[in-house]
């Protein structure tokens, strides 16, 4: 047995070296479009004075949450800049939102196919559990060797990181949508598009929120994983502050890191609140009020 081997590590070396002959246009390709993506809205946030996009910033808190939100936003953007942090920051801003709308298209899309039929979820779900299982560091290797050094190879590392829980979690919203709203929908003739469109999305927004919320905080966490491989912003003064052992340079743009994801946390999070308790009642099916309003509802809706 000592002999015994399974060289698993060649054949992913050989594959990886095979995928990086016969789709290197392609790789190139996707490096060029999401390094203009990135360098455009990096420059969108950077080039402004810090007041004008604190302003929009805690505009847009106040506009989803109210006042409290939006002086909570401007007091921590504000702090980003005390510290000195504020190019870093918006470095890392731009490269989270990038990566975090690409995994959002992907897994609202997928979860939603995955909820409507029970194939494509028995081969997702696997697929998902390698993603969220496998050390963050492992999927810089072939990032870097596919896409080189930079900001593409953390926002790759990013999508595939965050991916799972917005395709979880969107998967758990529609399934958890109350059968008999459903049934109602076709009972009145409607097609199963428009009972998605709807009645299932509706109900399920508040599961998809939390997915998009924690696909964003999972970007967030992979920052630092983004600054070794080149991608500066706040991850690159960590690492650098690693280097250095400079424990007020790392402890800087570590609570810099920490007031960006509590903001984008309670932004996202606000857009739910609307729908959350709501949503909740006709899950759990304790009233049947909510259902007779949603089958009223589909009663309304045109069929063609």
């Amino acid at each position: 047995m000592d002999n015994v081997r399974l060289p698993l590590g060649q054949w992913i070396e050989a594959f990886v070296d095979f995928l990086g002959d016969v789709l290197g246009w392609l790789f190139d390709g996707i490096a060029t479009v999401l390094g203009v993506v990135y360098d455009g809205l990096d420059w969108v946030l950077v080039s402004p004075p810090f007041w004008a996009v604190i302003l929009v910033f805690a505009a847009l808190a106040f506009w989803v949450k109210g006042w409290k939100l939006a002086l909570g936003t401007g007091l921590g953007l504000f702090f980003i800049v005390l510290v000195d942090q504020w190019e870093a920051a918006m470095d890392s801003l731009a490269l989270v939102l990038v990566a975090a709308v690409i995994a959002t298209a992907i897994s609202i899309p997928l979860g939603i196919w995955a909820a409507r039929n029970d194939h494509v979820s028995r081969v997702v779900r696997p697929v998902l559990d390698f993603l969220q299982t496998i050390p963050a560091f492992v999927y810089l290797i072939p990032a870097i060797v596919f896409f080189g050094v930079g900001a593409v190879p953390g926002m790759i590392a990013t999508i595939l990181f965050a991916l799972a829980p917005g395709v979880r979690l969107t998967e758990l919203g529609i399934r958890g949508v109350d059968k008999e709203v459903v049934e109602a929908g076709h009972a009145f003739g409607a097609t199963p598009g428009r009972i998605l469109r709807q009645i299932q999305l509706p109900l399920a927004l508040p599961s998809i929120m939390a997915g998009v919320n924690q696909i964003i905080m999972l970007s967030l966490s992979m920052v630092v994983i983004a600054g070794m491989v080149g991608a500066g912003g706040l991850g690159g003064e960590i690492v650098k502050a690693l280097g250095r052992i400079n424990i007020g340079l790392a402890f800087e743009a570590g609570i810099s890191v920490v007031v960006i994801a509590m903001i984008l946390d309670r932004v996202t999070s606000a857009f739910a609140d609307p729908e959350r308790a709501r949503a909740r009642r006709v899950a759990s099916g304790r009233t049947t009020r909510d259902k007779q309003d949603a089958a009223g509802s589909v009663s309304r809706i045109p069929v063609h």
